[in-house]
């Protein structure tokens, strides 16, 4: 890309336009997933038949984000990510429109497709000012996302309490967001291209940094989407616990993420990537270890809790590291999702297929082994905090706020 000097106050507020982009994308993955219910009645689909519509956003966004690259590269960086991000939010309204099965794997494509390039573009656009500011911002951000899907989350809760049409609530959402997501565009760097630089290919296999940075996200999506699903059916199948106490702990297991995300970026900063994610991995192990253990529900709720703090940079700085691995950021960060948003389709089904095997103690006895992974190779992360560009006095005097 080509070297454009930026100055203080244009980073600064590059960086809280993309904050808002990457909590815009949370409310919209927040507002779909209230409504779920509604849609399934609406399409008249079962449930084995909505678990099969649930694969196709996975598979949109695995097909299509590779392309995310090519299209910063043709449009530079604030033109794509205007263009993506409003394909994201617009295709909230389709998946409410569907009238049968066909229709909603369709939608759900899609909608996946808009989700994975715009999660590509807006995270390469984080990784270039997290490299212009000389500090991790990455953590924050993500945090930000989750704090969006929490809040998109609560107005489709209150939506459906009220009985609204999904397709009114959906339309509705869509038009509020997209416009707060095209108004934060407009402040994020304008990137483009040097003039000698080859666009990136239409579609790739990820180099090989990205496979191995992706394998650890791997891990850490794993945990998540087990823990997200199955955490209260463990509390409530192996524990006795109530549906109340059983979705209390799903809920402390989301916020403890968005916290640890929230305040992560002082820890990377203080101790950097590598040792972050291993202490997490350390946490997330041992968390795993006491949901196997447990015999009571406090027990298990304080080990997902764990798992969620343990987790929680994991992924940013994934993506952090796949956009410094190489000479083309957005194809590291494609290959570095498509692996994550994997790991995020295979999860669930995996735990519940081990558990009719076996029994869901066995099964996250698995989320403990991957657990210990973050561990054993957090190390392909520090190639990210060693090219990290070191600012100059000059610089980072421009780049930080004022005091």
């Amino acid at each position: 890309m080509s070297d454009v000097v930026y100055d203080r106050r244009e980073v600064r507020r590059a960086r809280y336009a993309v904050a808002a982009v990457f909590a815009v994308h949370g409310a919209v993955t927040g507002s779909f997933a209230t409504r779920v219910p509604w849609i399934q009645e609406h399409a008249s689909v079962g449930a084995g038949q909505l678990g099969l519509a649930l694969a196709f956003p996975a598979l949109g966004a695995s097909v299509a984000m590779p392309l995310a690259g090519r299209i910063s590269h043709r449009f530079g960086a604030r033109n794509a990510l205007r263009g993506l991000i409003a394909l994201w939010t617009l295709s909230l309204i389709l998946p409410s429109l569907a009238p049968n099965l066909l229709a909603l794997c369709v939608a759900l494509f899609v909608y996946g497709a808009s989700a994975g390039m715009a999660d590509v573009a807006m995270n390469a656009l984080g990784v270039e000012i997290e490299n212009r500011l000389g500090r991790s911002i990455m953590s924050g951000l993500h945090g930000l996302w989750s704090a969006g899907a929490l809040i998109g989350s609560a107005a489709g809760t209150l939506a459906a309490h009220l009985g609204s049409d999904a397709r009114l609530h959906h339309a509705l959402a869509a038009a509020v967001l997209t416009v707060l997501g095209l108004a934060a565009c407009t402040w994020v760097l304008d990137i483009q291209p040097a003039d000698d630089e080859e666009p990136p290919p239409r579609f790739a296999l990820p180099p090989k940094s990205a496979l191995l940075i992706g394998a650890v996200g791997f891990c850490a999506v794993f945990a998540e989407g087990a823990s997200l699903d199955w955490s209260a059916v463990y509390l409530r199948d192996r524990l006795d616990s109530s549906a109340g106490l059983a979705a209390a702990c799903t809920t402390g297991f989301t916020l403890t993420m968005a916290i640890a995300r929230l305040v992560g970026d002082k820890v990377v900063d203080r101790f950097g990537s590598v040792y972050t994610v291993r202490v997490g991995g350390v946490l997330a192990a041992l968390g795993g270890l006491l949901v196997v253990v447990a015999g009571h529900p406090a027990v298990a709720m304080a080990g997902f809790a764990l798992m969620g703090l343990g987790i929680a940079v994991v992924v940013p700085l994934c993506f952090a590291a796949a956009g410094r691995s190489g000479p083309n950021p957005s194809l590291a960060i494609a290959g570095v999702a498509t692996i994550t948003y994997t790991s995020g389709l295979v999860a669930p089904s995996a735990i519940g297929g081990l558990a009719q095997v076996t029994s869901l103690t066995v099964s996250f006895g698995l989320v403990t082994v991957l657990a210990c992974g973050l561990v054993a190779f957090a190390g392909v992360l520090r190639a990210g905090d060693r090219d990290r560009p070191k600012l100059s006095a000059e610089t980072a005097a421009a780049a930080s706020p004022r005091p």
